[in-house]
């Protein structure tokens, strides 16, 4: 990618360029670019100005290139990009918002931000942000979620059956630490 520009600097040019670099309010990038190219007009080669700039050899020829073809005033505009990509349709965030309001698919107990991205066609992080900007949190949801186990009906039966009658239970504990009290007062055969 070498470049042989030759860098023809006269008086005016040469004035505005020194101005640059003396002055502290100016941006460094601008700083950078006005030094690279009255070294290039001292003739130094391109490897010395790199090192003296601490810019890239390719920086170095894109600015000389720069220099030559609009003058100080290209050294001072950066180029325009074309912008970004286009923000989401508003069909597209609905349906990121009403995902998670639904059934999950398959066996899933709730849905996660990959499989809503997946379902709605774009990144994880896209999802992320449209949460973050409605203040949605689908992963700290209070109620209660699904199990995946078979036997999960029975469980809950039982678990409710003993909060809901605790009797029976609290009869077989009393028992049992009655049983330990008695053992421990009686004396044991070796204090005999």
């Amino acid at each position: 990618m070498a470049q042989t520009v030759c860098i023809l600097v006269d008086a005016d040019e040469r004035t505005r360029l020194t101005a640059i670099v003396g002055d502290r309010n100016r941006s460094h990038k601008h700083v950078q670019r006005a030094r690279i190219i009255l070294l290039s007009a001292d003739h130094q080669p391109v490897l010395a100005v790199a090192r003296q700039t601490g810019a890239s050899r390719p920086a170095v020829w894109r600015w000389q290139q720069r220099f030559a073809e609009q003058g100080v005033d290209g050294l001072l505009r950066d180029k325009t990009r074309k912008p970004g990509k286009e923000p989401l349709a508003a069909a597209t965030v609905a349906k990121i918002l009403a995902l998670p309001c639904g059934e999950p698919p398959g066996q899933a107990t709730h849905w996660t931000g990959r499989m809503v991205a997946k379902a709605a066609g774009v990144s994880l992080r896209a999802v992320q942000r449209i949460w973050q900007a409605n203040r949605l949190q689908p992963h700290r949801i209070r109620t209660f979620k699904r199990s995946n186990d078979p036997a999960f009906a029975e469980k809950v039966e039982d678990v409710v059956g003993l909060y809901m009658n605790p009797r029976p239970m609290l009869s077989s504990f009393r028992s049992t630490r009655n049983r330990r009290s008695k053992r421990s007062t009686a004396p044991s055969p070796a204090c005999r």
